[in-house]
């Protein structure tokens, strides 16, 4: 029999849950600014860390690969995504932001003032210390 968590933890959740709500609201938002949806804005944010197969893509976002191809399919045709052969292996095909995708996904990481202007409240120490407790919590996944 699972015991209920504590009044603490099921208020931290809760917050941790408004946050991501907010967060998520926000991006489809400034997603929708650029006639983007969340999802493919998602994937144009992570192409512009780095070129990745479909298949990593998939993973990252927690999807199936047949939904990452026509969400790369659409963003490739509005020119701010290219398909390239993956150096390492020419049988690869790596998704790539263009010049204009990396542009956009500038301009969309410089929308979002959700977590930027709470987090500019709190001290450079608070925001470390903010940042290792989620790092915990995640373990090796959110390094």
């Amino acid at each position: 029999m699972a015991t209920r968590p504590d009044p603490l933890t099921r208020e931290v959740v809760e917050l941790i849950g408004t946050v991501m709500a907010r967060y998520h609201d926000e991006y489809e938002e400034a997603a929708a600014e650029y006639a983007l949806t969340g999802s493919q804005a998602r994937v144009l944010g992570l192409l512009s860390q780095e070129p990745m197969p479909m298949r990593r893509i998939a993973q990252r976002l927690k999807c199936e690969p047949s939904n990452v191809t026509g969400i790369v399919d659409r963003l490739e045709a509005r020119g701010l995504v290219e398909r390239r052969p993956d150096p390492a292996d020419r049988r690869v095909k790596l998704a790539a932001p263009t010049d204009e995708g990396r542009a956009t996904a500038s301009r969309l990481r410089d929308a979002l003032d959700f977590a930027r202007e709470p987090l500019a409240e709190l001290s450079a120490e608070e925001r470390t210390m903010l940042r290792d407790l989620l790092r915990r919590m995640l373990g090796a996944e959110g390094t």
